[in-house]
């Protein structure tokens, strides 16, 4: 951890990696800057009860205290120039409102194995990626590049002009995951179980897809389902 706004804001200023900071909710007001200065450099802020900051069980942090990342964050724009100067196919995968750590751990797993170039996630409505999280990928998050972005919409028109494709996996979609075109630079998103991808995402995506089912039967998990598709990226690409 980090206590205090000052120390916070030194260490955001000298490069530290940090996965949230939690502000008390009666300072929003006095803490501005540090929230400026956190959503710059895409670090989420939590809005929290004094009796939250307590929990932590330390002393003198002043209504603010941040938890050091426990991977580290990449910028995705650095990792698409590394993929296409190594001469690869760019493979991206974008979680969007996954919050179950374990479903994160799986997939982040698949990923690795499978040949993703990043995981990219948003600042906001996803799980932590803390040390649960990394134990249930199995270590897979801290060989995996990661890139959280403050909108998961800029991100993908961030795809679009390094010209890569984004397929959103959906239900309801026309196309199989077997009838599409994956041996182009493609990314993947995939949303939660409970609410699917955000519709305003959706909406930009060049195309859909689905997993067939023969059963009739609601959906499948959503670490099954991404293993599914990239497995298939994976054979589409001859790997």
């Amino acid at each position: 951890m980090v206590i205090g706004p000052d120390a916070i804001a030194e260490a955001i200023k000298a490069g530290q990696q940090l996965d949230r900071v939690y502000i008390d909710t009666v300072r929003t007001k006095a803490f501005d800057n540090l929230k400026k200065l956190a959503a710059h450099h895409g670090i989420p802020v939590n809005y929290v009860p004094a009796a939250k900051l307590n929990s932590f069980n330390v002393t003198g942090h002043n209504g603010a205290i941040a938890l050091i990342s426990k991977i580290k964050y990449y910028d995705l724009q650095e990792v698409i120039s590394l993929v296409v100067e190594n001469g690869e196919v760019p493979l991206f995968l974008i979680l969007d409102g996954i919050t179950d750590i374990r479903n994160i751990g799986g997939i982040a797993r698949t990923a690795f194995c499978s040949g993703v170039h990043a995981i990219i996630i948003p600042d906001k409505g996803v799980g932590a990626l803390n040390e649960d999280a990394i134990l249930t990928s199995a270590g897979a998050l801290e060989n995996i590049p990661v890139c959280r972005v403050n909108s998961l919409m800029k991100a993908v028109d961030d795809l679009h002009l390094n010209g890569i494709k984004v397929f959103a996996s959906e239900m309801k979609a026309a196309k199989n995951v077997y009838e599409c075109n994956l041996k182009e630079p493609c990314a993947l998103i995939m949303g939660s179980e409970e609410k699917g991808i955000y519709p305003a995402l959706l909406k930009i995506c060049d195309e859909k897809l689905k997993i067939p089912m023969k059963g009739n039967f609601e959906s499948l998990n959503v670490s099954v389902a991404t293993g599914i598709i990239l497995y298939e990226v994976m054979r589409q690409r001859g790997l």
